[in-house]
């Protein structure tokens, strides 16, 4: 019997896979399982709040916080990367409570909103939850552009709706473009979010009603009412 040697083909050359094609993804967005429980992520930022009251950012853990909450640990960790991320949720959700009063002037208006920014500040957790997250933002960029996603972009509404109010009565000009109208937003939330955090969390001093008065009339004066 003649032995014959294997044919190989030319023809049909195989390529290598091409990363996407034939490959399944490790990335997080091509997971499928259960849906996110809304219940569920209400009850974990609620125990994560009530957890910086009793221990304070230092001892918070994330199995105590799903203990309180009642949900297995993996919960929390399919949701947050960390106990940093967790903190920053929990406290963005106090920060979306305050609202702006329609009081019928530019100055009552203000006065109202800063007075609930300086409420919730004054609370522990959003004292001690913030404060933590904002010093290990020092060498974290991704924490700090979830505070600045969660918590700064998120309140930047009642800047700008404030002033679309005040316009319409006449307080305030228009401004000339929408860049000009974009750095304004920005300036007047640095000056009031940077005074009331320095008053209430860094000097430790009250942000009552005269000093909210006395803080208004000058960043008034700054707008040039």
């Amino acid at each position: 019997m003649e032995h014959r040697p294997p044919v190989i083909s030319l023809t049909a050359t195989q390529e290598p896979p091409v990363y996407g094609q034939g490959m399944q993804s490790r990335s997080p967005a091509s997971r499928t399982g259960r849906p996110r429980s809304a219940t569920a992520d209400a009850a974990i930022l609620a125990a994560t709040r009530q957890a910086l009251v009793d221990l304070g950012w230092s001892k918070l853990t994330l199995g105590d916080v799903a203990t309180r909450a009642g949900v297995a640990k993996t919960t929390l960790y399919r949701r947050w990367a960390g106990k940093n991320e967790l903190v920053v949720d929990a406290v963005a959700e106090l920060f979306d409570e305050l609202e702006l009063p329609d009081s019928g002037s530019l100055a009552a208006d203000i006065e109202g909103v800063v007075l609930q920014f300086a409420a919730i500040l004054a609370r522990p957790e959003a004292k001690s939850g913030l404060m933590a997250v904002v010093a290990e933002a020092t060498h974290d960029d991704a924490l700090r552009e979830r505070i600045r996603a969660s918590v700064v972009d998120r309140q930047k509404r009642l800047v700008l709706e404030g002033r679309c109010r005040a316009q319409e009565r006449g307080e305030l000009p228009p401004e000339p473009d929408s860049e000009s109208a974009s750095r304004t937003a920005d300036l007047i939330f640095d000056m009031v979010a940077g005074a009331v955090v320095h008053r209430t969390l860094v000097s430790a001093e009250p942000a009552d009603e005269e000093w909210v008065r006395s803080f208004t009339r000058v960043l008034l004066q700054g707008l040039g009412t």
